[in-house]
């Protein structure tokens, strides 16, 4: 079951706002005014604009990138090597093999205290870039300058932001599954264990073809809206360079303060499940048959008090 993404032009701030955002689902949003960036940024643009500065990359000598089992290594490069590397599919020079794949995420300065912003780390090739500001600018997170290889895939996750995905340039295949999906993903923490989505290992997740799955294909100039919670696994079908904008849709106290990627579940939830996992320890003082009991009276409570009622 694929369900194809709505394709919407031209769409104002105020359209955005009044007719979308409170939808709370995923959409294309063609035509928007970003700059000069979606013609400037050939790759020997790129290079010369901000030169040799070291930065932090992901190097994986296979297409899809598992950040549970960690099947890449973290190495530097100077950026212009980086994305002359990357624009390549066969390596004269490598770290793993002559085809492997290169991914950078842009980080603050101190990645563990710092949220990354393209206006610090990327100064010269922010002055490029028009960040469509539907949001309140007081709810702005991070922008985290992106640039992959061609046939690159990232693991299926959530995040606990909204986030615009910016595609400047290169095409994208995007797969998303609503939040409500969640028991069919075999998730550890934020991520899916499911790492083909296209041919997924139905004997090891056999509730993963519950899952409704929603697609788009993303071209330089394309963004797309993908609201918090809601996963979403990334495939560059080229080399290509995007930009993510993360805003905070809750208040401000609710978020993790030592959160710097911005997929640290809301202070409220972790507590939560904190205190989930001490009842599921305490049950364990029970014999078997109790434990499933009362195991199944939780589930039934969580049902009647936390979940919504519209899903059907």
């Amino acid at each position: 079951r694929v369900v194809p993404l709505v394709h919407l032009d031209g769409v104002t701030r105020e359209q955005f706002l009044r007719d979308i955002y409170p939808q709370r689902q995923p959409v294309v949003l063609k035509g928007m005014e970003l700059g000069t960036c979606t013609n400037k940024w050939t790759v020997d643009y790129l290079s010369k604009a901000e030169g040799s500065k070291e930065v932090k990359i992901h190097v994986s000598a296979v297409p899809q990138m598992d950040f549970l089992s960690k099947n890449f290594v973290y190495r530097t490069l100077p950026f212009d090597e980086f994305v002359q590397r990357a624009a390549e599919v066969k390596h004269k020079e490598y770290f793993l093999s002559e085809d492997e794949k290169y991914y950078l995420r842009s980080v603050g300065e101190d990645a563990r205290k710092d949220v990354a912003d393209m206006r610090k780390q990327f100064p010269i090739l922010a002055q490029d870039v028009q960040i469509p500001e539907y949001f309140d600018k007081e709810k702005f997170f991070s922008s985290v300058f992106r640039i992959s290889s061609a046939g690159l895939q990232l693991w299926t996750h959530y995040d606990v932001m909204d986030n615009f995905l910016i595609q400047v340039t290169g095409k994208k295949r995007v797969v998303l599954y609503n939040p409500q999906d969640a028991p069919y993903l075999y998730l550890s923490g934020t991520k899916s264990k499911v790492l083909d989505v296209d041919n997924p290992d139905l004997e090891k997740y056999p509730l993963f073809v519950k899952a409704k799955r929603y697609q788009c294909f993303l071209e330089g100039g394309d963004v797309l809206f993908i609201p918090a919670l809601w996963f979403h696994n990334v495939i560059s079908e080229e080399f290509g360079v995007a930009l993510n904008v993360f805003w905070k849709h809750l208040p401000d106290e609710s978020y993790d303060k030592s959160d710097t990627y911005g997929n640290k579940d809301p202070t409220a939830a972790s507590r939560a499940i904190q205190i989930l996992d001490r009842a599921l320890k305490t049950l364990e003082e029970l014999p078997e048959e109790y434990r499933d009991f009362y195991g199944r009276r939780m589930v039934l409570r969580i049902q009647e008090k936390a979940y919504r009622n519209d899903y059907g």
